[in-house]
């Protein structure tokens, strides 16, 4: 291919290859017939393909062709599930390759700063190391089936809020460990055609335009050899972006930015060599679409079926007392709540889905088991309606058991703006409460794309978290309820009790076009984690109609080198009396640190099952990166020599097996000093040591006859000094000082 590609280079023209820059239309890319360079077509779709029916319009907003729609990024991701989310993958290649689509726009994978991000439901999790395993898998999955992916939105785009304008600050450790480390593993290991930069800024400069995030981190630091497209409409100033490393503009322009890439060449203020490493990597993308395109059909109903499956292996029980759930069959059974009718199953935006079949909730609990209906609500409107609820609480009362269907209507969450809030609609959340006033067994099953507050959790028995769970999560839903599938899904992220206690929450959505990420690293449980906070529901719970102990924890060595890997087995045993699946969690704890570091990070997980009775032995490999941190200073992930603490369990709260290691680092970083050192800083030198001996006591000698300072204060004080003081206070002159320095850095 590069020798065709040379060949292509030494024969366009200027003009040729800027066209090439940008998309011939929505969905296309510009062809150039004189020298037989196709056309290939790039399409939405996340968690199903979205391709318009018909010839592209300059909108790309036509009806689009019939595909599955499985359950979208936040379901998705509460699998825990690396091998079911690559099949997902293979059967969204495989629906692309079908309708003739050389890129699938996905996945998403940016980290869930707040609840109130309008594209939650598209977004994995507020943890970058299951974000970035899941979407990993996930592009596997396609690219396996000779179509590409595109990765996005690349990066710190964590609200919809001002998305095409916004500035994001974010200090550099907390982007390499938090925001970048979502992209990077899957980047590295999986190996997408496409990534997808953002809108927003990123501390100061566009994403399209980001020579840092495009060429420094993405190619020089993770080895990206691929190509990187705009966010439909992201691109600022073109010929930075070409400078920057944003190759394929979309959509179309009409040539618009083409002339200012063939002026900015011949007046020199472009390289041609900058913009033909940018022409051969739309060359590579488009003949590596044509090379891989191949006729192909797929079953739709196998597909729904698969559909169905995932559903029912990403929706989380939150709650379950009393062991209302499963349902027996023969239970009188009453269905309130228009959702179960008429349900919700994505997310509005770019990947809104036209589904090959559609299950309602209602209809599949209807074949397997005695239901009543009632609608309870209008989901159009948010106030209450007696009437609606009367026939509810009166159909409550004459049964058994009554389960709700609720949650966030289309209207409340979709790309394009954020929420306000964390709350239901003001008449689901008083039905719910009257409804538990009229019969003690309530179960609430949800179907919303992000976490919400549940002021009425104290009323029901059992809560089910449907999220937004595709065309086949009505019966995913009831197969649950009535115990065909053991529910195994885990939070990818953290319910909080209120709003108001996510970190995020004082400086959400930013003001004046700039958004602070003050909170640092401790997004989501890492902050709930550090401030000892009660969460509605942490990170990693998810309930089952069975039950896990957790037996053991060994390590194969308990100290390594920090260029060593170490192996941790956990074994977990099925003690009830029903199969199901447990996700294995396996974090780490820096005991202690010299830099600020969260209490504990996963680092690793599996999904297992389990029959009654049966119990395995679970392995993970954990490696240099599973305790570093990323240490701004050599601008590389850093170990520090130290003890670590290994812990699993069944959620970030609940994590009974614990195991200690000690990591030694095989690189020493040698610590600079200067004149603005402090006393504590240069302690641990031999020279530095003698210093602050020394301080300490002429100071305990100056002030010991007198009652304002005592012995802890003196020494507190001593310590915090600079080495400037030196001088200050008569100790030295400038040259000695330098001397001192000079021998400290020695």
């Amino acid at each position: 291919m590069q020798e065709k590609i040379n060949k292509l280079l030494s024969e366009l023209t200027l003009e040729e290859k800027a066209s090439l820059c940008s998309g011939k239309d929505f969905w296309t890319t510009e062809p150039i017939e004189r020298l037989d360079i196709p056309s290939i077509m790039v399409t939405d779709g996340p968690h199903g393909l979205r391709k318009q029916a018909g010839d592209s319009d300059h909108l790309g907003v036509n009806t689009s062709v019939p595909s599955t729609c499985f359950p979208s990024g936040v379901g998705l991701a509460s699998s825990w599930d690396r091998d079911l989310v690559e099949k997902v993958g293979v059967a969204l290649g495989e629906e692309t390759q079908t309708e003739n689509v050389s890129v699938l726009l996905g996945p998403a994978v940016n980290i869930k700063r707040s609840p109130l991000c309008g594209r939650n439901f598209e977004y994995f999790s507020e943890d970058p190391y299951l974000s970035t395993q899941i979407a990993k898998h996930h592009i596997l999955g396609v690219q396996s089936q000779g179509v590409g992916t595109s990765i996005k939105h690349f990066a710190a785009n964590n609200q919809e809020y001002k998305r095409m304008s916004v500035d994001t600050l974010v200090d550099e450790r907390t982007l390499r460990e938090i925001y970048l480390a979502s992209f990077e593993t899957a980047i590295k290991e999986a190996k997408p055609w496409t990534v997808m930069c953002a809108y927003n800024k990123l501390n100061g400069t566009y994403c399209a335009d980001n020579y840092k995030l495009l060429t420094e981190v993405l190619r020089d630091d993770w080895g990206y050899e691929g190509l990187v497209i705009s966010d439909w409409g992201a691109e600022d100033d073109r010929v930075e972006g070409i400078k920057a490393g944003m190759d394929l503009e979309m959509p179309g322009n009409g040539g618009l930015n083409d002339k200012k890439i063939v002026e900015a060449v011949k007046k020199g203020i472009l390289d041609e060599k900058d913009l033909d490493k940018v022409v051969r990597r739309i060359l590579e993308l488009v003949f590596k679409g044509i090379e891989n395109a191949r006729d192909m059909n797929y079953d739709k109903k196998e597909h729904d079926s698969l559909a169905r499956k995932v559903a029912s292996e990403c929706m989380v029980l939150l709650k379950n007392n009393d062991k209302v759930l499963p349902l027996d069959k023969d239970k009188k059974v009453a269905v309130v709540g228009e959702l179960a009718n008429n349900p919700r199953y994505q997310g509005g935006g770019s990947s809104h889905i036209n589904p090959t079949f559609l299950h309602n909730a209602l209809e599949e609990m209807e074949k397997l088991g005695t239901v009543n209906f009632a609608k309870g609500y209008d989901a159009n409107v948010d106030d209450p309606s007696q009437k609606l609820e009367n026939e509810a609480i009166s159909l409550a009362k004459e049964s058994e058991v009554v389960i709700v269907f609720a949650g966030l209507p289309d209207r409340y969450e979709s790309e394009g703006y954020d929420r306000k809030h964390m709350q239901m609609p003001e008449n689901q959340v008083h039905l719910i409460e009257e409804l538990s006033k009229a019969n003690e067994n309530i179960v609430v099953v949800l179907f919303n794309g992000s976490p919400i507050e549940m002021s009425w959790i104290n009323s029901v028995k059992a809560v089910l978290e449907g999220y937004l769970g595709g065309q086949a999560g009505g019966g995913a839903v009831a197969d649950i309820l009535y115990g065909k599938v053991n529910p195994s899904g885990k939070l990818a992220e953290t319910f909080p009790i209120r709003l108001n206690h996510n970190p995020s929450s004082l400086n959400y959505p930013g003001k004046e076009n700039k958004v602070s990420y003050n909170e640092g690293l401790f997004v989501g449980y890492r902050y709930y984690d550090a401030k000892d906070m009660d969460t509605l529901f942490p990170f990693g719970h998810g309930l089952s109609y069975t039950i896990f102990e957790y037996i053991d924890i060994e390590m194969n060595k308990d100290e390594i080198e920090d260029s060593e890997n170490v192996e941790v087995t956990v074994t977990v045993k099925n003690t009830g009396d029903t199969a199901g699946k447990e996700v294995v969690q396996l974090y780490v704890r820096d005991i202690e640190s010299s830099v600020i570091r969260p209490v504990k990070e996963l680092k690793d997980f599996a999904k297992v099952e389990l029959v009654p009775g049966e119990e395995k032995k679970v392995k993970f490999i954990l490696n240099k990166r599973s305790f570093a941190y990323y240490n701004v200073d050599i601008k590389d992930w850093h170990v520090e020599t130290g003890e670590f603490q290994i812990l699993a369990g069944s959620s970030v709260v609940n994590l009974p097996l614990k195991a200690n290691i000690r990591v030694n680092s095989t690189r020493k970083i040698k610590k600079l000093f200067n004149r603005n050192s402090t006393f504590v800083e240069i302690a641990g030198h031999p020279v530095g040591a003698m210093i602050v001996k020394q301080i300490t006591e002429n100071m305990k000698q100056m002030f010991n006859d007198s009652d304002i300072f005592n012995e802890n204060a003196l020494e507190e004080m001593a310590a915090t000094n600079t080495l400037r003081s030196l001088i200050t206070f008569g100790a030295m002159n400038e040259e000695e000082l330098q001397n001192l320095i000079n021998q400290l850095n020695a």
